[in-house]
């Protein structure tokens, strides 16, 4: 007859076999009690190697780049070629086309806005929505236009790529277009400037205070300059409207005396 310890511990092994113990570890018993002759001392923990400091990388200087792309341009092709391909100016990166300019190269008077609107960024010209209307009419009361043969104009913007919301154009994002505007004067040669706006002025001349400055001539890269309202702003505030018909007298005088 079988004792009853063998029914006991052959009950316990069916009982692990239930819980799933039901492989051997060791062919040995360990005494997990059993107190070891002398203890392991604990290894030295390895110094950690120190994380490497990544390396910063050089900052772009965007207005060196823009002054040697711009110097690089020959002719006015070149020049738009070299502003479509800058990529340091994030407003690019929004824009819908590069506003480069209107008009007839070469015209004695060159006008420099500010910078391109809704309209100007579908069109991919500047002044083409309600201010270019009304900048248009401007002109064609002292026998001008963009398109007039024997008066024309020649248009272009500080920015050749439209702010987000419109908003006002930054000092960084003027100070890298600059190079690219100067090179633009150079190569389109006008007799006069018409500087157009605030930001215009900042770009040009240094300052702004449109209400202060506008009518005033002076000089911007080294042609006969003269600032007037932006026709965004006289849409806004048409009782100015009778300064900047004095304005456009002035131009008109200005073109007659040579």
């Amino acid at each position: 007859m079988e004792s009853s310890a063998y029914h006991h511990d052959l009950a316990l092994l069916e009982w692990q076999i239930e819980l799933g113990a039901f492989e051997a570890i060791g062919d040995v018993p360990v005494n997990r009690y059993e107190v070891p002759a002398a203890v392991e001392k604990p290894k030295a923990a390895v110094a950690a190697t120190p994380a490497v400091a990544p390396v910063p990388q050089a900052r772009v200087d965007a207005v060196a780049i823009a002054e040697q792309a711009a110097a690089a341009a020959a002719t006015l092709e070149d020049l738009r070629a070299a502003m479509a391909a800058f990529e340091h100016c994030d407003l690019k990166k929004g824009a819908r086309n590069l506003v480069f300019s209107d008009g007839i190269p070469g015209a004695s008077v060159m006008l420099v806005g500010e910078a391109p609107g809704r309209d100007e960024d579908r069109a991919g010209k500047p002044f083409v929505g309600r201010a270019g209307q009304l900048l248009d009419k401007m002109l064609a009361a002292i026998d001008m236009g963009r398109d007039r043969a024997e008066a024309p104009v020649y248009i272009t913007n500080v920015l050749p790529w439209r702010p987000p919301q419109n908003r006002d154009p930054k000092p960084e994002e003027i100070a890298m277009m600059k190079p690219f505007l100067m090179r633009h004067i150079a190569l389109a040669k006008p007799q006069v400037l018409v500087i157009v706006g605030n930001w215009s002025c900042q770009a040009l001349l240094g300052k702004r205070g449109i209400t202060r400055l506008r009518g005033a001539w002076t000089e911007a890269a080294g042609v006969p300059a003269l600032p007037i309202f932006h026709p965004a702003y006289l849409l806004r505030s048409p009782e100015f409207k009778r300064e900047a018909w004095a304005d456009l007298l002035s131009l008109k005088a200005k073109l007659a005396d040579g």
